[in-house]
């Protein structure tokens, strides 16, 4: 496959990905936050929880959620 083709989907899968989170952030916004700690910025749920100040099941729901589109 060509190199340019590839970057150039890349590209794409970051700006769907940034708009994704985005659309999520309007609906919920610790939900986005939930993913991009936890996708992102590789903390565990305990540590998520920690630095939302929120408990760890509340950080399972929003995950659960986010997860699954609603």
């Amino acid at each position: 496959m060509d190199q340019e083709l590839l970057v150039s989907d890349e590209r794409a899968d970051l700006v769907a990905l940034d708009d994704a989170l985005k659309a999520l952030a309007a609906i919920d916004p610790r939900q986005s936050q939930v993913v991009e700690l936890r996708f992102f910025g590789g903390l565990s749920v305990e540590e998520t929880a920690d630095v939302l100040k929120v408990s760890t099941g509340i950080v399972m729901h929003d995950w659960k959620l986010a997860s699954c589109g609603r």
